[in-house]
């Protein structure tokens, strides 16, 4: 079992790739989340704008121990700490809250908070931020990735928005620490119609282009 905050982060960034899932539908969220880690993902995350959020956490982090488990969109440090005490490990924000960054550290748990500028990341690395999240996605993902590294290679840049099957190699090998997906595997068609296939496969597809890098 995952617990200690130095293999959580570890195993982000040997995995590699995350499975972010945003709908109305508690079961649908479940149905499909199910469906990514069966076509490969051993890393997902539920936002916390989905019903039954904390809930979820808790289910698949008793489901399966080598899995990581986390939350997103956290906006609090409230929110934070309950998502911890449902079993998430780590904490991912769309915005760069100190307080946030600093209560997952206390809560020993991964910090994945939201940044657009260089400036934004490098606060957010100076609050102690184990990763910084990529958000909103630049026009080009990779370039943009590129010239923020170049001054500062020991950043940890983990796009989410915007992240596709099109684009995923070439964003990690810009240097990218990893990646998120979020409606390019949960199409919200397929998850409308309920066909958790189509997930299954396309979380296939993004785990073998994964294995050609």
């Amino acid at each position: 079992m995952l617990t200690g905050r130095d293999d959580i982060l570890a195993e982000i960034e040997a995995r590699k790739i995350s499975a972010i899932i945003r709908t109305d539908d508690q079961s649908v969220a479940a149905d499909a989340m199910n469906a990514a880690i069966k076509g490969g993902f051993q890393m997902v995350e539920f936002t916390l704008t989905t019903p039954g959020a904390f809930e979820l956490i808790s289910e698949f982090r008793k489901s399966n121990d080598n899995l990581l488990v986390g939350a997103g969109t956290v906006m609090t440090v409230d929110q934070a700490r309950e998502a911890v005490n449902a079993g998430a490990q780590f904490i991912v924000s769309p915005i760069c809250d100190a307080e946030v960054i600093v209560e997952a550290k206390k809560l020993s748990v991964v910090s994945i908070p939201g940044t657009s500028t260089a400036t934004e990341m490098e606060t957010a690395h100076k609050l102690g931020a184990d990763f910084v999240k990529l958000f909103p996605a630049p026009t080009d993902i990779p370039a943009y990735i590129s010239a923020i590294l170049g001054p500062m290679p020991y950043l940890k840049i983990f796009p989410t928005n915007g992240v596709d099957l099109d684009n995923m190699l070439d964003v990690l090998r810009a240097g990218a620490a990893g990646v998120g997906f979020v409606n390019s595997l949960f199409h919200p068609r397929d998850l409308k119609a309920g066909d958790f296939t189509a997930v299954q496969e396309c979380a296939s597809i993004i785990c073998e282009r994964l294995g050609i890098l």
